[in-house]
Order: C-alpha cells, then structure tokens, then sequence
C-alpha cells in the first residue's frame, strides 16, 4: 500500500527534503520509478539556483506553495523536473536526477527508444523526464493532489541512512556544493557517481 506524500513533507527546508525524496516513487500516468539521486537548490542563497536572481516568469512556481513541480526546458532539447520546497515566497527546489523503473517499462522504452539498457531510461534528469512523459505541460503540476496524473508516493521504503553524498553536476566551481544525494549501490545513479561520505 503507498500513500502520496502531503504538503507538509515538503514545506520544509530544500536541505532536509532532498535525501527524504530518496527511495520514494515518482508516479506518473502509466509508469512509476524509485528516486534514487537528487539534488537541493537553495533559491536566493545558491548561485546555482534557477531563482537565485528572484521570480521571473520561469521560476514563479518555485516561489509558490511548496509541493508542486517545476519543470524546466534545457540546452534546447531537454526537460528537467524539480520538486517545490519551503515555504510559499521562498524559492527551493529538488531536482529529481534518475530513477529505478518499477512500472510501465514498456512505456518507459518506446519513450527512450535510444537507451541501450533498462538502466539507461532513467539515470539521468533529462531522461527520466522524457522516459516519465515530463515536459513542460506539467510545470507547477500539484504533486500532493495528483491533478495532472503527477505524484510522489511513500510505499514504505525507506531513505538510506546513510545516503551517497557529492557535488552537483554541470555547475561552476564555487556553485558545486555538496547537496547530491544518492541511494548507494543502484545502477541508475548517473555519472559522476558521487563519493560516499
């Protein structure tokens, strides 16, 4: 039996969400997968924080009622989902980074017709949002009340104790800090995987 998480599990600090979201199920319409890495951006105090400049038309969910996705388009080709944290006026947000598939592989492999593996459907942000059918329809979905089909489910795994901890992927130095956070021993962690600490 799994139960949808509610706002309060994610009206909280970005920091203390992250490694909770870990060995949870992102549901979505027809497939489902274990988050197994994510990242913490922190809005106005993370130069590597979409918001970190303040709301613009782009980032005005994550400044919204915690809960809900940010989903955002990249490199001209990708999409990417985050989930909403903190409280409503201060931006946070937790990038979902790759998936364990436990649903609709079928589904899941028409959609990433170029993976090689079932591993490589979800190991990496971009392609556990196309694998998942996450594109911008779904910026500001209510993760809580599932309205656009979109939740996060607690099926009674539970986090790691002790997580895979490094720095996030793609950024500057000075903004890579150390806010990934990974389930230890899974295939579909991308790459780098991050050390253990």
């Amino acid at each position: 039996m799994t139960r949808r998480l509610g706002r309060r599990f994610y009206a909280r600090p970005t920091l203390a969400v992250a490694p909770d979201l870990l060995n949870k199920v992102l549901v979505a319409p027809g497939v489902a997968g274990r988050i197994v890495e994510v990242e913490a951006y922190c809005g106005s105090e993370d130069p590597g924080s979409h918001a970190f400049r303040g709301p613009t038309p782009r980032t005005e969910v994550m400044f919204g009622p915690a809960g809900h996705l940010y989903v955002y388009f990249t490199y001209g080709m990708h999409w990417c989902a985050n989930v909403v944290t903190e409280r409503p006026g201060t931006a946070g947000g937790v990038l979902i980074r790759a998936l364990t598939p436990i649903r609709g592989l079928g589904t899941m492999r028409r959609r990433r017709s170029s993976a090689r593996t079932d591993v490589e459907l979800c190991n990496g942000p971009a392609k556990l949002a196309q694998a998942c059918g996450l594109d911008g329809r779904h910026d500001g979905a209510d993760l809580v009340t599932a309205s656009a089909g979109v939740s996060i489910r607690d099926d009674g795994t539970a986090p790691p104790s002790r997580p895979d901890i490094g720095v996030r992927v793609g950024l500057s130095a000075g903004d890579d800090l150390p806010w990934r956070f990974a389930v230890p021993d899974v295939s579909e962690v991308s790459r780098p995987r991050p050390p253990t600490r």
